[in-house]
């Protein structure tokens, strides 16, 4: 699978963790899928969801059907850039994007799949 992000979206998914900080901040990443490519083009806010120093959650039956969604990013603000078991075990979509403290560049991001494994993910300059 081949996987696009927007910078706009990078920008925005580090930008709200710091907003956040030092509580764990949750997006959806939204976008479609064509022809064994994920193209991610834009961030929104799930409805409902809550932060917390250690978590971030949001209910899953007050999403509306929405097929543009691909995946979710949340931060770490611990600095830890792995995914729990929390985050495996709550995966929603196709892929999952972290985000670790100090999040000032990709370099404090990590796209990961279903069981955790990194993924490499081309970045569309705007």
């Amino acid at each position: 699978m081949r996987i696009q992000i927007r910078r706009s979206v990078i920008n925005g998914i580090l930008d709200y963790a710091k907003i956040y900080h030092p509580r764990e901040g949750v997006l959806l990443l939204k976008g479609k899928v064509k022809e064994g490519t994920i193209m991610v083009e834009d961030i929104e806010i799930p409805p409902l969801n809550v932060q917390g120093e250690s978590f971030s959650a949001f209910p899953l039956n007050m999403l509306p059907l929405d097929f543009s969604i691909v995946g979710t990013a949340h931060s770490h603000p611990s600095g830890v850039l792995m995914p729990s078991v929390s985050d495996l075990n709550n995966f929603y979509g196709r892929m999952m994007i972290i985000v670790a403290y100090p999040y000032k560049s990709e370099a404090d991001l990590i796209v990961i799949d279903r069981k955790g494994e990194r993924l490499n993910y081309e970045l569309i300059e705007e």
